[in-house]
């Protein structure tokens, strides 16, 4: 049957971001209340002068603290009366530049995990009781890079994949209750978090289009990522693959992945510039 819309209410987080703001937009079309959280309340504010002030409850969250998703929980239901929805899709990656494992801060790469794994745990696990009484859904961004070589980018790839499998987990946890899992995988998505791999930085940008062919390589617009989520939770997929050229990756991701471990791993060329980032990295270390 299908699942509407219309009058569910919806906590995102990482609202005010690429993804999160086009997602935000669209369940508004439907007809969803929006709960609106992110780290900045004026951007978080700017977003929700769109909508109708009935409609919509902002308030900052920090997805690393386990009060603040509660007491967001809390504002939720005094407001709504209800949850419906969750959509765990807050989520960083490096701050200046594209680092190998082994030249890395340390402390970099586990906030990364903290936000992008441990954050999306703590989301789920804040609300999933609403979610049950309410037979409504979670939703994550996972990425491509869950079934994808995360070279130069491992922290946000482990989280990726990570929650990949916390969401299939819980899929099968919660079928008997009549809650709904999803993991959305994005494809390269035109956002400010994917500017070092589109032209911001020569590296990163020359060893993506040596590691994935042409077709797999042209950056979406946020929008197309929205209208996939907007599908996926009415029909309540299980996986929301956008763009569809990724689909056959994933369906042959066992494959696919022993390949392309093996031609990154030999592409003297790819190898070459993995050298030459981590020297040019020190410098900024």
């Amino acid at each position: 049957m299908a699942y509407h819309l219309k009058d569910k209410v919806v906590l995102i987080t990482g609202a005010s971001g690429g993804i999160g703001v086009s997602c935000a937009r669209e369940l508004y079309k439907e007809g969803a209340k929006l709960v609106l959280t992110d780290i900045s309340q004026k951007s978080l504010d700017t977003l929700a002068a769109e909508f109708a002030k009935e409609r919509i409850l902002t308030k900052t969250m920090d997805v690393t603290d386990w009060e603040s998703i509660k007491q967001v929980t809390r504002l939720t239901i005094s407001k709504f009366g209800k949850l419906d929805i969750v959509f765990a899709n807050a989520g960083i990656s490096w701050k200046e530049s594209a680092y190998t494992v082994f030249n890395c801060d340390e402390s970099e790469f586990e906030k990364i995990i903290e936000v992008d794994l441990l954050g999306v745990w703590r989301t789920i696990k804040s609300t999933l009781s609403e979610l049950v009484k309410n037979q409504g859904q979670v939703v994550v961004t996972s990425s491509i890079y869950a079934f994808t070589n995360g070279m130069c980018n491992a922290p946000y790839a482990t989280s990726k994949a990570g929650i990949e499998m916390l969401s299939r987990s819980l899929r099968a946890e919660l079928a008997g209750k009549g809650t709904n899992v999803s993991v959305l995988y994005p494809g390269w998505v035109a956002t400010p978090l994917t500017e070092g791999v589109f032209g911001g930085d020569r590296l990163t940008t020359n060893m993506r289009e040596l590691g994935f062919p042409m077709v797999l390589r042209k950056a979406i617009p946020p929008e197309k990522v929205a209208k996939a989520l907007v599908n996926g939770l009415k029909q309540r997929k299980p996986r929301i693959i956008v763009p569809a050229r990724w689909i056959p990756i994933q369906l042959f991701r066992g494959m696919v992945g022993i390949l392309s471990d093996w031609y990154l791993s030999n592409h003297s060329r790819i190898q070459s510039m993995l050298l030459e980032l981590e020297n040019r990295t020190k410098k900024l270390n």
